[in-house]
């Protein structure tokens, strides 16, 4: 009788496989490209006409921390700056275009959800600051209110970062538990409480990452690289940070990984 072999992993065996099971390609299929991103392109720009300066890939999959458990794809929608409608008006101005071309939408905070040939999109409709340069303006829903970023800055940092396996292991963590944790947020946050420590003790970072939002997640303030105006810790309510803590020490006390990530 042939016995099964079993395979014994480290932590970092353990959290590197997840990570590797979960992760998204940073560039798009031809086929995703030819039946997703340009028949959405089409329709963005029916709807933004000659306000349109650029459609490009955003969001985690622009940053190499896309997983296949979250939103598949970000578009993010750049205006002219001379465009004359509210950033209030942009962002309700295309959700009901969506919704007429018969596409399922979702107002959330500063993107619109949609579904499309199966693939969940955010869309993020933005306008330039000026003529020139990548700094843009966005309608913040929840608050009724505004924001600048700037999308090349987030990218850069995140890429550039070193962290890349922790942030897409704590993203896993958060889709696992249906917790609530805006992706810049999180991966400002992860960038923030690792830094100094070694880049290759991925388990030992994330059980790191796990302790600071269980002991600080609620006073820890976070500030968007690209706008030292917006506290992307903000984004969260008391009860939302409540939770991310309580799930982390539910996590940090179990005994096999296989129930932190899987």
């Amino acid at each position: 009788m042939k016995r099964e072999r079993i395979v014994y992993m480290t932590a970092n065996q353990y959290v590197e496989s997840i990570v590797k099971k979960h992760k998204l390609p940073d560039t798009i299929d031809n086929y995703t490209d030819n039946t997703v991103v340009t028949p959405l392109k089409k329709i963005i720009r029916n709807w933004a006409g000659t306000c349109l300066c650029d459609i490009k890939l955003s969001g985690s999959r622009a940053k190499g921390t896309a997983i296949d458990i979250a939103t598949d794809l970000d578009l993010f929608i750049s205006l002219s700056s001379t465009t004359s409608n509210t950033l209030k008006e942009i962002y309700n101005s295309l959700y009901d275009y969506v919704v007429r071309q018969g596409i399922t939408a979702r107002k959330q905070n500063v993107s619109i959800g949609i579904t499309y040939q199966n693939k969940d999109v955010d869309l993020v409709p933005a306008k330039r600051q000026g003529q020139y340069g990548n700094d843009h303006s966005l309608y913040r829903r929840k608050a009724d209110s505004w924001t600048k970023t700037n999308i090349d800055t987030h990218i850069h940092k995140v890429k550039n970062s070193g962290r890349i396996t922790e942030i897409v292991a704590l993203k896993i963590w958060r889709e696992n538990h249906s917790l609530d944790f805006p992706s810049i947020y999180l991966e400002c946050f992860a960038m923030e409480v690792l830094w100094g420590r070694n880049l290759y003790s991925y388990a030992d970072n994330f059980r790191f990452l796990l302790e600071n939002i269980r002991d600080n997640i609620d006073s820890k303030r976070i500030i968007d690289p690209a706008n030292s105006n917006n506290i992307l810790s903000d984004e969260l309510s008391y009860n939302e940070k409540k939770k991310l803590a309580m799930q982390a020490t539910s996590s940090l006390s179990e005994k096999y990984w296989e129930s932190i990530i899987w």
